[in-house]
């Protein structure tokens, strides 16, 4: 009865071509009445590690053999410390070593002296005690209590416990030698078998030197599909040996001509390249950090946890503003608090709420808490960064990040949990209003690719004036794209800074839905490659 993976028997003769050399040296050298495994095969047909697993699969799945039974096999493998052991010798071997050339040791000073666990030196003198070769004076000195020269080669004479240290020896040495340290259960003797569990552990054998490994092995065995097609490979002359590439040093040398080649089909589709490319929000975000460099700005980064005083006081937002509602930021459970605000700025800053402290303002009434302050939360907002980096800026001066922030929000086209944020400041005497919506105008039209662009009044507590700049999207129509203005003196002042500066915070996420031509911020972290891969294919900004 012909297989699944060829139509009938007159079409054999072609199909047998098409079989992969590995396969056709399975079928070839085994027979119907063979049971085969991967390490039979890899093993007698001298397979590279791996090769045995794909032949096996491709002929179970063609029907050519199939599943016998499974079989669970032990193997006993040498851990690091079994390693050490070899080398180095046992805790047994290298304590009877030391007792002979040093004598009058505790087993304390063993213990130091041979760099091994106070257990294991307890548990090696107990061995050879219990042999008669070692023991503790008055003074619990360890001494030699066999004389030297009823020793041989400084090994205690044979008995029942010094069967057991030459067996251990035998097997550290036997497993040192075989293929990854790995001793089969059935090639043990019995008294290898009996010695194994106590020094052998399945689980956590970092202490022990040898760990035990429990195998599953595939049993597989030919179907009646076999003896015809080893019988249609017999015919076809096509033995496993065929080459499958020609290569320059072949026709430089004319060995081409010795060779027998596999068969290659030209109509078969080429092998998809899925080159690895840049993600495109990624690159985006990277295009972003290019200009604003190029125009002179420096970039600032900290970490993703804050203080309630950077992410929130030190902006002049009052501790009892809505915006310190628990719903709108999140906070962190171990530890709750920082150990302590950075001075003078946190009395500067507690003064400016309190009555204006030394900025010219009345401030906001009331008792500033400092223990509040202290409250550890993700970050809500950029403009924490620009408060911190205000105390050491250069005047004048030019600053940026791109920064992620975390918000307790519900996620929509426009909305996001975690987003990025890129944030600005601009320091100098002559920085205005004016200079303010010249970047924003940059950000809106050059950076998110906008075409409609308006300003719309709007209120922070930490800017005045304050301003929003939206952006019209053709499919979610307009949104806001950031909010900005000049920082309040409560901020600049409390930080040490007389010039204005002007300040925006603006939602990179949704300038990438512009400039990537997207319509869910969603689609900015999908984890559908194929998505992001047409995407970037259709990304203009790739194409030039």
């Amino acid at each position: 009865m012909p297989g699944i993976w060829y139509a009938d028997l007159m079409d054999m003769q072609n199909a047998v071509k098409n079989l992969h050399p590995l396969e056709v040296k399975i079928i070839r050298r085994y027979h119907i009445q063979d049971e085969l495994s991967i390490e039979k095969v890899e093993t007698e047909l001298k397979f590279k590690s791996g090769n045995g697993n794909q032949a096996l699969s491709w002929l179970a799945g063609k029907g050519i053999i199939t599943e016998r039974r499974r079989e669970t096999r032990v193997f006993f493998e040498l851990t690091e410390l079994g390693r050490e052991w070899k080398e180095k010798g046992t805790p047994e071997e290298r304590m009877l070593e030391l007792v002979q050339v040093q004598p009058g040791l505790g087993l304390p000073d063993i213990a130091e002296t041979l760099q091994l666990e106070a257990k294991d030196v307890g548990s090696a003198f107990g061995s050879l005690s219990a042999l008669g070769v070692l023991g503790m004076d008055l003074n619990k000195k360890v001494i030699l209590t066999l004389a030297p020269e009823l020793m041989v080669n400084r090994k205690p004479p044979q008995g029942q416990g010094s069967e057991r240290l030459g067996t251990i020896r035998r097997l550290l040495d036997r497993a040192f030698a075989a293929e990854k340290g790995l001793l089969p259960s059935e090639d043990l003797s019995a008294q290898e078998k009996l010695l194994m569990p106590g020094i052998a552990k399945k689980r956590g054998a970092g202490g022990s030197p040898f760990r035990e490994l429990a195998r599953e092995t595939v049993i597989f065995g030919f179907t009646s599909e076999r003896d015809p097609l080893a019988a249609a490979l017999e015919k076809a002359g096509i033995t496993g040996e065929e080459t499958g590439q020609l290569t320059q040093e072949m026709l430089l040398d004319g060995s081409w001509r010795k060779q027998q080649f596999r068969p290659y089909n030209v109509k078969v589709p080429p092998t998809r390249l899925t080159i690895g490319r840049t993600n495109p929000y990624a690159e985006f975000l990277e295009d972003v950090k290019d200009k604003l460099v190029s125009l002179g700005f420096e970039e600032f980064d900290g970490p993703l946890v804050e203080t309630e005083f950077w992410n929130s006081d030190a902006l002049f937002m009052p501790q009892f503003h809505s915006a310190r509602d628990i719903h709108d930021v999140y906070h962190i459970a171990e530890p709750q608090q920082a150990q302590a605000i950075e001075e003078p700025w946190l009395s500067n800053v507690a003064g400016a709420h309190e009555n204006g402290g030394n900025t010219g303002s009345r401030g906001w009434n009331y008792r500033f808490d400092r223990e509040f302050t202290k409250r550890l939360i993700l970050r809500s907002q950029g403009t924490v960064l620009s408060a911190k980096t205000l105390p050491g800026a250069k005047i004048p001066g030019k600053y940026f990040g791109i920064l992620r922030c975390f918000r307790y929000d519900r996620v929509d086209a426009t909305h996001l949990s975690d987003f990025y944020q890129t944030e600005g400041i601009v320091l100098g005497s002559e920085v205005n209003l004016r200079t303010l919506l010249g970047f924003l105008e940059m950000f809106a039209v050059e950076v998110a690719g906008a075409k409609e662009v308006k300003y719309v009044p709007g209120y922070f507590p930490f800017t005045e004036p304050s301003v929003e700049v939206h952006i019209k999207h053709p499919v979610l129509g307009w949104f806001e794209l950031g909010g900005s203005g000049i920082f309040r003196p409560e901020v600049t002042g409390s930080l040490g800074v007389t010039v204005p500066v002007a300040a925006w915070g603006i939602g990179i996420d949704r300038m990438a839905l512009m400039a990537l031509g997207l319509n869910d911020l969603r689609e900015l972290f999908s984890y559908d490659i194929e998505q992001v891969r047409l995407r970037r294919s259709q990304d203009p900004q790739t194409q030039s």
